[in-house]
């Protein structure tokens, strides 16, 4: 069965840490390009940061310096890194795994509450 689990989030405090994780099963993400995407309450989806399956990692200039992106293929698991953060990072963070192949195969995480306050 074809599942993305995502774990880590919770309540910190400005300038606090955590380490945001999603862990698939059910296919094999070696050759997928992998997002961390977040939706704050009223605002559209934006996307954070991303690792391609060569390990190249771009990041949204409001997180650059303070999040990681990195995924271990042999955990089958992408994590996000997060330091300094601050409350406009409260948000749903998502992962998105997508693979351009014979077609397309795009798959999204259930999401995980991060809230920065306090």
């Amino acid at each position: 069965q074809l599942q993305l689990v995502e774990s880590g989030g919770g309540l910190v405090q400005p300038g606090g840490s955590l380490r945001l994780s999603c862990e698939a099963s059910g296919f094999t993400m070696d050759y997928y390009a992998i997002g961390w995407y977040r939706q704050a309450p009223g605002k559209q989806r934006e996307l954070v940061a991303t690792i391609t399956s060569g390990d190249s990692t771009n990041y949204a200039d409001s997180v650059k310096g303070r999040f990681t992106i990195s995924r271990d293929n042999a955990k089958n698991t992408v994590y996000l890194q997060m330091s300094s953060l601050k409350p406009e990072d409260t948000a749903v963070y998502y992962c998105h795994f997508v693979y351009f192949g014979a077609s397309v195969n795009i798959y999204w995480g259930q999401g995980t509450q991060v809230t920065v306050s306090s």
